[in-house]
């Protein structure tokens, strides 16, 4: 099952609902880990050496440093931007989804964008 590091401008019900949805479900928030404030750099850093999808509404500014990674052939296991408009169920009912029905490696280096 994927592991997801939830970005802090996260809909922290996404969070919360994927939790209530799926208890064993391996996900943290940056806060939890010590990354609150955290530019979007070491983020992707930290998620790379965890082996953590990462999680965010920030459609702005992370796309451009995690392709300069990737370009510069640090690993990048990968991004879910979701879309701020979405029904918070549906993005829930996404997130599961990819956490039960692929392998972390299929994201390695990828940009997933919600809605599917």
């Amino acid at each position: 099952m994927l592991a997801y590091l939830a970005d802090e401008n996260l809909d922290r019900s996404v969070v919360r609902g994927l939790l209530r949805r799926k208890k064993e479900l391996n996900i943290v928030r940056v806060q939890d880990v010590g990354l609150s404030g955290a530019k979007d750099v070491p983020l992707l850093e930290w998620a790379a050496r965890e082996n953590r999808l990462l999680l965010t509404h920030d459609v702005r500014t992370i796309t451009k440093h995690a392709y300069a990674r990737a370009e510069a052939g640090l690993r990048m296991p990968g991004i879910v931007e979701v879309n701020s408009s979405l029904p918070i169920g549906q993005v829930i009912d996404d997130l599961l989804l990819l956490a039960e029905c692929s392998q972390e490696q299929e994201w390695e280096g990828q940009i997933l964008y919600l809605p599917l």
